[in-house]
């Protein structure tokens, strides 16, 4: 394993649902959604807490800083998918972004924009959320899959990437955009890029096949390549297993990918071996989660901010503690 990557967050944002359910408002152009005809509501509402909780737990025993938020609400079906509302940035930049689906608007919390501020060093917060009454959307680190050192924003057109918005973010928080065309099997746009793409610190996992401008595709690719990272190519059926919705952390001893069990079953020995050059594969069983149509990148909102230290110690909390704290009052 390599030194410490600006790419590799040490702390993440996770919201534990209460009332899980996928959205039916977002089945239209999110095609990796599916319907659980054979468990009741109820079963999926259990599961979907006893998972997030898991992956929480998970990661504060990797090293990693969780801020694990409750979301008691039912009108809120996709909460726990934060990364799509709000995104941190080095140099203590926040941005809130516009979302797609009215119902998703509410998912945007005050309270965790607070908590940034008060433990991190937050020197500015950016809010697109305006443009929602232009039709104008970006729906954050689903949207934007952000390498964080070539200072790269990897965008997939879809109703839920907007040009503009895209171009605003990036003059605003220093990005080159590179935007793209991507469809799965059936010829429907890729609704989110980060189902298709992962970019760690010295590889990206990339499903390339679903590109279908051959030329553009090429540029995709030359333009990784030429930051010195290993493509790791998915096949159609692994991004279809969520293999590209993975997120590089920075834990304890070193750097690891957080990936669903899902998509750890569908990789490659040798796919495996390249990724674990750089960092651990950490996997975790999130199946009924993914029936919303996203996996466990789509679940941790990555913290690229600088703590304040004096602070720290009185008022930041692991995973575990969250969750022995919050289970008592279930």
């Amino acid at each position: 394993m390599s030194k410490v990557s600006m790419q590799a967050p040490r702390a993440v944002v996770m919201i534990r649902p209460h009332h899980f359910t996928p959205n039916p408002v977002t089945a239209a152009d999110n095609t990796f959604q599916v319907r659980d005809e054979k468990r009741k509501p109820d079963d999926l509402v259990a599961l979907a807490y006893q998972e997030a909780t898991r992956v929480a737990d998970g990661l504060a025993e990797a090293g990693i800083t969780v801020h694990l938020y409750e979301d008691e609400s039912a009108a809120t079906p996709d909460s726990v998918f934060p990364n799509n509302w709000f995104s941190t940035h080095s140099g203590g930049h926040v941005a809130i972004y516009p979302m797609y689906s009215e119902n998703r608007r509410q998912e945007r919390r005050t309270d965790i924009i607070e908590m940034l501020k008060a433990e991190y060093r937050v020197q500015d917060v950016i809010d697109y959320s305006g443009l929602e009454k232009d039709g104008v959307f970006l729906e954050g680190t689903g949207a934007m899959v952000l390498d964080h050192i070539a200072r790269v924003a990897y965008v997939v057109r879809s109703n839920r990437a907007n040009e503009v918005a895209l171009e605003r973010f990036c003059t605003h928080f220093n990005f080159e955009p590179m935007i793209f065309d991507a469809v799965d099997r059936s010829g429907k746009a890729i609704y989110h890029t980060n189902v298709l793409m992962c970019v760690g610190t010295d590889f990206a996992l990339l499903g390339a096949q679903l590109i279908p401008d051959s030329g553009r595709r090429r540029e995709i690719v030359a333009r990784l390549e030429e930051t010195g990272r290993q493509i790791v190519e998915l096949s159609i059926e692994q991004i279809e297993d969520f293999a590209g919705n993975a997120i590089e952390l920075e834990g304890t001893n070193g750097r690891i990918i957080a990936i669903s069990g899902r998509a750890h079953a569908a990789l490659q020995a040798e796919q495996i071996s390249a990724i674990e050059q750089s960092a651990r594969l950490l996997p975790f069983d999130v199946s009924t989660i993914e029936l919303a149509g996203g996996s466990v990148r789509c679940m941790l909102a990555g913290i690229h901010l600088s703590r304040r230290m004096a602070q720290t110690a009185q008022t930041s909390f692991t995973a575990k503690q969250a969750a022995q704290r919050n289970t008592t009052d279930k």
